[in-house]
């Protein structure tokens, strides 16, 4: 059975920390009210606006018309399959390709365990879930910005 280790509140340096808001980064912080009531509005709410923003910045319109008498040159799937079509176009090997694919929701089907690891919720003292995070941010967005280069410079981004 795992124990808890509660705070103790009389101790002036934590109240200290706590008076200028520092409290969930030392000891846990519930999530609720905290977190349901106060932060995931604002999270909501900032993802409503970036979608909304995007999609008044560039909307769907703008180009031309389709030619259902024509093919285009490159076909590229919706910009959410970006990373995984472009490891399938660079690999040589299309089998190995598509076990890389295979791979990507058996990463995403261990993250809810590699987040368990550890109780904190301050991603500084959460290093080995934080960093899997960071790791996998950048290389989908390397893979998703390669994916619209030339296939010899979809590895590179013409870097290097």
């Amino acid at each position: 059975m795992a124990t808890i280790k509660k705070p103790d509140l009389a101790d002036p340096i934590l109240r200290e920390k706590l008076k200028n808001g520092m409290g969930h980064n030392y000891y846990g912080e519930p999530a609720w009210p905290n977190d349901l009531l106060y932060i995931f509005p604002v999270v909501i709410l900032g993802t409503i606006a970036c979608c909304v923003s995007l999609a008044v910045l560039d909307p769907s319109m703008v180009g031309e018309p389709a030619n259902p008498f024509a093919t285009p040159l490159e076909i590229l799937p919706e910009w959410y399959l970006y990373p995984v079509f472009n490891i399938l176009r660079v690999l040589p090997n299309k089998l190995l390709g598509v076990a890389c694919m295979g791979a990507v929701p058996l990463g995403l089907i261990l993250v809810p365990f590699i987040e368990n690891v550890n109780k904190f919720q301050n991603p500084f003292r959460r290093p080995v879930a934080t960093a899997v995070f960071m790791f996998g941010t950048v290389v989908t967005l390397w893979l998703g910005i390669g994916a619209v280069m030339p296939i010899d410079k979809a590895l590179t981004l013409g870097l290097f």
